[in-house]
This record gives C-alpha cells, structure tokens and sequence, in this order.
C-alpha cells in the first residue's frame, strides 16, 4: 500500500523492490533527469502495470512535478545521489577518467554547461575553487595551474587528457585513490550543481511526506552525506522528523563484494512527525 517517490530512479533497481515490498497496491513515482536511464527503467518496470509511472526531471522540484499528477503527500521517498553506472561506464557521457571520452558530465543532457567549458574557459581562481569545494582537493592551486598552461597550448577535450593532466600535476605516491578523482567529482558536482539540488530536495521532500512518511538518502561522499545528517538533524530539534538511523548504515562485505561501487554508500533514514 502507499505512493513512494524514488528520485532518483535511475535504472529501476530500487523501484523494483518498492514495488514488490508494497504489493499489491502500492505505487511508484520515479523521478529522473537522465532521459537514457528512465527509458531503461521503463523496459525493466513494465511487469508491474499502471502501479508506476516515470517523469523527467529534478527531484529538487519534485512538488511542482507530483502536483501536475495531482499527487500533493506521498508515504515515503527514497534520494539515490550521485552518478548511475549506467552513466559511469558510457565514455560519450564524460563521467569517468576510465575511458576516453568527450568532457561532457552533463546528467541532464539538454543541459547548457559541460565539463570542457568549465575547465577550458574558467580562470584559475574559479577552478581552484571548484576543485577545493567540491572535490575537497588539496592540490587545487597546483591542479588548476597545470590546467591553465595546457590549455594556452591546446584544449582539453577528452577524460583521460585531464585525467593525465592532474596525474602531472599532483605529487606520486601521495593519494590511495586515482589522483583525477577529486578533480572528476568536482566538475560533475559543479556542473549539475548537485549540492544545491540535494539541499531544496530535503526542504521538497519534507514538506511531501504524510505523517509516518521515511526519507530515505543514499549518499556516496562526505560533502552529500554532512548535508543529509545536518538537515535531519535540524528538523529532529524541531521535532518534524525522528531519525531513525543514529550512524548512517553502511553497506556489508557481501554486498560491497557483489557491487564494489558500493563501498562508500551511506544510508540515513528520518520519520516525518
């Protein structure tokens, strides 16, 4: 039974079990920017007849998207952020240094903004604060000045060309991680201002929920996941939410092992009052 919001419905894995977990008559709206990932969600849902329905666009403006289905409080949300694999593992997309790609990042491919102009067109104060702020990069100043002198000589316009450019840059040895992935996450917060979208989205979502009603949010870095703990947490003092996980639950070896991307996942879940 109830109507959940999945808003981040990507390739329909969590509606699925929504869905099952509701039967018979529960409901699913997924909610997507990704015009690719939501014709796939739709091949994947079919099976479960008019209990979905799927939408294109921002969870941030969820309100205004369920008001135009005359849908106005919902039992539960779930907010899956960041990137999809689907996303990561097509180069055209520009999400990964793994493969050559175009520098795009867009999530929403009608989206004006790119990668390439951001890190060919930006001076370099704006990138260093780019890579420092949403990336958490301490080697910004360092990153973004190599950038700027290749880019005097030729523009950088594939994945694995800035990917090489910041592996110069950064100091051997001093990272576990691949040196561009800071610089990567960076761009594609930037780009799809997905700080800012995460933040009206709880703000949206709270207003949604009936009474009893979970937000449920998956985050996957440190800067998605502070602002999920603090906005519960302000809300618990104002006594509109309960937080029902005190320690974010983190994936276990098993599952880490089937999906390895799943190693930094962190689930916080609060019941509107």
């Amino acid at each position: 039974m109830g109507v959940y919001i999945d808003g981040t419905v990507g390739l329909g894995g969590h509606s699925t079990a929504i869905l099952e977990t509701s039967a018979p008559n529960g409901r699913v709206i997924g909610i997507d920017l990704d015009v690719e990932a939501l014709t796939i969600a739709k091949s994947r849902l079919h099976v479960f007849g008019e209990r979905y329905s799927l939408i294109n666009g921002n969870f941030a403006e969820m309100d205004v998207l369920l008001e135009r289905h005359s849908v106005h409080a919902v039992d539960g949300i779930l907010l899956d952020l960041g990137v999809s694999s689907l996303q990561l593992d097509a180069p055209h997309r520009g999400f990964s240094f793994n493969h050559t790609g175009p520098l795009d990042m867009r999530i929403e491919r009608e989206a004006a903004l790119t990668a390439m102009q951001v890190v060919n067109d930006s001076p370099m104060d704006v990138l260093v604060e780019i890579f420092k702020r949403y990336g958490e990069e301490r080697f910004a100043k360092r990153i973004a000045h190599r950038i700027i002198q290749t880019r005097r000589e030729t523009p950088i316009a594939t994945t694995t060309q800035l990917a090489e450019i910041v592996k110069q840059a950064v100091p051997h040895g001093v990272s576990k991680i691949h040196p561009a992935t800071r610089v990567f996450q960076a761009l594609r917060i930037h780009i799809n201002a997905e700080l800012e979208n995460l933040a009206m989205g709880l703000d949206v979502a709270i207003q949604l929920l009936k009474p009893g009603g979970c937000l449920c949010v998956i985050a996957f870095h440190s800067l998605e996941d502070r602002i999920v703990k603090h906005r519960f947490r302000t809300c618990a003092r104002t006594a509109s939410l309960e937080i029902l996980t005190k320690r974010p639950i983190l994936p276990d070896a098993v599952e880490v092992q089937h999906n390895p991307r799943a190693r930094s996942a962190k689930l916080r879940v609060a019941r509107k009052l």
